[in-house]
């Protein structure tokens, strides 16, 4: 290498580390400093107290927990549960109270009452008055809150990202042969393309919010410098697949933009995902003990893979009608079934993964620990008959902080993974420039390890902490989704990523078993990166901020200062009225226009 050609590498790497940390610190800036305020719907009024309705799905009980607390002896913990519709209609269903629930004088049965604006809704002998809000003060009200991607701009973020990408097509070009460079050029030049375009679609339809996408992409870059690395000639394969990624978010969340058509399509779901780990048992061959992969046509792909997203959609849809108990059981089987299947083909670190996301979507619906701890138990129990029939299993166990010790046979991946990470250092070699690559399933299970390798030990925690930005995201972004679904659907999305990305990462430096996860977006494979991508779908529909989200149909404004909003955009109360007053005197409170 001449002196020349290290001068501009050296000054590649410095240029990534930059380029990366600007990315995540904009990304960082613009989604967790942003104000965040809840969408109103409505009102309940119980004597001296208003209690604001933001969300379509709302917990009436005596819980600290509920969004409408009545701290009375007569009150259920979880007493009644006041829904929303896409065609704005209200219905109240009592959740198995021992007070009963009345609408008008009406008890509550097991399909509910409608509730329309006015209506007196009688809780277990405590009477609230149910308002909703007019269209024009809700049009008001959105008007005041923060728009999207307004302190910090997502194009300029964006902007640094294609340098970051371009930097990298520079570093392959000193690293790769002349045969190789055109096809990497190509794909990364129609990874920029693509980004932008998405972009450009979002503004199209008044998107403001563009982090999601944006760390998304910059993890996909780093994956496809991994493909670049590992396997050039397969590259055109590589962003075919990353275009049907995006297209398949894109469909995604506009599907998800109408809760009753996503809610009916559950059971076909269901259905599909139980078909496709049933022929993936039958039909599947065994691979160093696992039955992973399905042959179609020519191309192979990973069944439990696009399981991910299904068993997400289903159970978000299912537990969030928590009054009807038959679809909780329903889910436990679903869960049973696939975890089970899972096991028979010996995915066993998938299977952990859906048994985590399992308990964060039962935690997030129940709220009870010991149904928690119950299943954790009984996961206990199953791990151990299966550590006890899979020999192979339970020499990774064996093997998990004994790695050194036998380098040439059980430890060979994980010494080698440790090896390569350490001797890249805190800037790397270089893209192409390492050898783990060329290590047996590499660029798979031991991603972390090869790009800590080639960019380093800077970029490789960066690349980790995109992931986690992400979750802290959909959490925050939780609390004020105007449905469960969408809390609860992002949230087993984040929980799914955030085991992979742990198993991935933890595995390959044997801090935990070796399991043979991928991480997200970085690890080769197409299933992979198909089903991360449309996994950031549900993620992205819990953003709720004003201009962000493609699930959110955005409405125009009113110019009237009419009621609604206040200056600074809360919304609670109108001016001039106290908390105490009775909102049936507000002028904003109308029969909203269904």
């Amino acid at each position: 290498m001449d002196a020349l050609t290290e001068y501009t590498l050296t000054a590649s790497k410095y240029a990534l580390i930059i380029l990366s940390l600007l990315i995540i610190v904009r990304c960082i800036r613009s989604m967790l400093s942003d104000q965040y305020e809840g969408e109103v719907w409505g009102y309940l009024w119980h004597q001296s107290q208003t209690f604001t309705l933001t969300h379509w799905e709302n917990l009436i009980g005596r819980s600290p927990g509920s969004d409408v607390r009545l701290a009375f002896p007569k009150i259920s913990r979880s007493h009644a549960v006041l829904t929303r519709n896409d065609k704005g209609q209200w219905r109240i269903y009592d959740i198995f109270s021992k007070g009963g629930v009345w609408v008008n004088g009406v008890k509550s049965g097991d399909r509910g009452l409608p509730v329309v604006h006015g209506d007196l809704i009688n809780i277990a002998g405590e009477s609230l008055r149910f308002y909703e809000l007019s269209h024009d003060a809700r049009l008001d009200y959105e008007s005041g809150r923060t728009v999207a991607g307004q302190g910090v701009s997502p194009s300029v973020t964006l902007f640094e990202l294609t340098l970051l990408q371009l930097f990298l097509l520079l570093q392959h070009s000193l690293t790769s042969d002349g045969e190789r460079l055109f096809s990497i050029a190509l794909a990364f030049i129609a990874l920029i393309a693509l980004e932008w375009c998405c972009y450009n679609a979002m503004r199209v339809i008044n998107r403001s919010g563009f982090e999601v996408e944006t760390l998304a992409f910059f993890l996909t870059t780093l994956g496809m410098s991994v493909a670049a690395s590992s396997t050039p000639d397969d590259m055109y394969k590589q962003i075919i697949l990353t275009i049907t990624g995006v297209v398949l978010f894109i469909l995604t969340g506009w599907w998800l933009r109408r809760l009753g058509r996503t809610a009916a399509a559950r059971i076909p779901v269901a259905v599909f995902a139980v078909i496709l780990m049933a022929v993936n048992i039958v039909l599947s061959e065994a691979v160093l003990g696992a039955r992973n992969w399905l042959e179609f046509g020519g191309f192979s792909f990973q069944p439990s893979e696009l399981v991910k997203v299904g068993y997400i959609y289903v159970g978000a849809s299912t537990l969030d009608r928590l009054y009807r108990r038959n679809n909780l059981y329903a889910f436990i089987g679903f869960s049973a079934f696939c975890v089970i299947a899972l096991a028979l083909i010996g995915d066993f670190g998938t299977a952990l993964i859906f048994f985590a996301t399992f308990l964060v979507i039962s935690y997030l619906r129940s709220g009870s620990i010991a149904t928690v701890l119950l299943a954790v138990t009984g996961a206990g129990l199953a791990g151990f008959l299966a550590v006890s029939v899979k020999p192979y299993i339970a020499q990774r166990f064996a093997t998990w902080g004994h790695a050194w010790e036998d380098v040439y046979d059980k430890g060979f991946q994980q010494t080698r993974a440790m090896s390569a990470a350490a001797s890249g250092g805190l800037y790397g070699k270089g893209a192409g420039a390492g050898w783990l690559k060329d290590i047996f399933a590499a660029n798979t299970d031991m991603v972390f390890a090869v790009i800590c390798e080639e960019q380093g030990l800077i970029i490789g925690l960066i690349m980790v902490l995109a992931v986690l930005v992400l979750a802290f995201f959909a959490v925050r972004s939780a609390r004020h989704c105007r449905s469960a679904y969408y809390s609860i659907a992002a949230c087993a999305a984040m929980s799914m990523l955030l085991v992979q990305l742990a198993l991935n990462v933890f595995g390959s430096l044997d801090l935990l078993p070796f399991t043979g996860v991928t991480f997200p977006f970085v690890s080769r494979g197409g299933t992979s990166l198909i089903s991360c991508w449309m996994l950031m779908a549900f993620i992205k529909g819990s953003d709720t901020r004003r201009n962000a989200s493609f699930v959110v149909r955005p409405d125009k404004p009113v110019d009237d200062d009419d009621g609604g909003a206040d200056d600074d955009g809360s919304g609670t109360v109108p001016e001039g009225f106290e908390p105490g007053d009775d909102p049936s005197d507000w002028e904003v409170w109308q029969p909203c226009e269904k």
